[in-house]
């Protein structure tokens, strides 16, 4: 079993589940693959057991650790991959990660790699399922911030200007602008007008002292040519650099405006720490499906929530 990619809540919860499943139901063996798949590439796995993992269920983060590194980025990396399978006699693989891993985990798959998935990730941004664990637990963050934020805006006549993650995708900036009640929210799927939405807050504080809070996700873009953005950037894994948006929107906000407007970005307080109960419950489910899916023999498949039922979907469309 690994963990890939950036860490989220339920991670735990999920690697607990899948091994007391599998020891509890199966009598299986099951070991844990240090740092994602630098942990298969580098030959470093470790047991897991029950015992291991006792108090593991509201920890935040990942026990076995993880790296966005994958085998196809290093030098034979998936042909070490097969030689720590076959070394450690390792007879299927559970990939928890999001769309970079789970990617990785379908090629692996065609390769004969003998692999099931489970979606991760707080973005909420992975094809045919319902929910991803994780995403609860930021939503939930995200929202308790703006409440804050509310107060010492009241108090000062403000406008927050809130940063909230969500990548390529607004489900987090909009769950969390819903529940704490933004004036406005600006998600990557629909570009945005600077000046349409400054003339709603200035109508806004017109109307007397309010506090105004604008949700940004850290992918929105504004529509082409209203307003000035720098260059795109990528990291040594090809991603786009994401974050500093807030800071853009609020200085515009405040130029056009006249009212003066702060900015907090939330970052990664989102994705860290106690998962909800809610995503204690789906992240144990997920893992207690991932182990039957193992014995059920569906290798290349992914567990997935439909209609508030787990099932197991092919990578193929999970990731497509």
């Amino acid at each position: 079993m690994l963990t890939g990619g950036g860490d989220c809540p339920g991670l735990n919860a999920v690697i607990r589940a899948v091994v007391r499943r599998g020891e509890r139901r199966f009598d299986d063996e099951i070991v844990g693959s240090r740092d994602g798949w630098a942990g298969l590439i580098e030959d470093r796995v470790v047991p897991l057991t029950v015992d291991d993992l006792r108090g593991s269920l509201p920890r935040g983060g990942t026990v076995l650790g993880t790296s966005r590194i994958n085998p196809f980025i290093v030098a034979d990396g998936v042909e070490r991959v097969f030689e720590t399978v076959r070394s450690q006699g390792i007879d299927a693989v559970v990939a928890i990660g999001g769309e970079g891993t789970l990617s990785c985990t379908r090629e692996l798959h065609r390769l004969g790699l003998p692999v099931v998935g489970v979606p991760k990730t707080i973005d909420n941004d992975i094809g045919v399922t319902e929910r991803t664990f994780g995403f609860d637990t930021a939503v939930s963050i995200a929202t308790d911030a703006i409440d804050r934020l509310h107060t010492t805006a009241e108090s000062h006549n403000r406008i927050m200007v809130v940063e909230v993650m969500g990548r390529h995708v607004g489900h987090i900036a909009t769950h969390a602008g819903i529940a704490g009640g933004a004036t406005r929210t600006l998600i990557p799927e629909e570009p945005f007008d600077i000046a349409e939405v400054s003339d709603a807050l200035v109508r806004r504080h017109e109307k007397g002292r309010w506090a105004s809070i604008v949700v940004v996700a850290e992918g929105a873009k504004p529509i082409p040519g209203t307003m000035l953005i720098p260059e795109e950037t990528r990291d040594v894994y090809g991603h786009v650099r994401l974050g500093g948006i807030a800071t853009l929107v609020a200085d515009q906000i405040a130029k056009r405006s006249g009212i003066e407007t702060r900015v907090t970005v939330l970052g990664h307080v989102q994705r860290g720490g106690t998962p909800t109960a809610h995503d204690r419950v789906l992240s144990t489910r997920f893992g207690v499906a991932a182990a039957d899916a193992v014995h059920d023999g569906a290798f290349g498949s992914m567990v997935a929530l439909q209609a508030d039922r787990i099932v197991t979907v092919p990578l193929d469309d999970a990731v497509k």
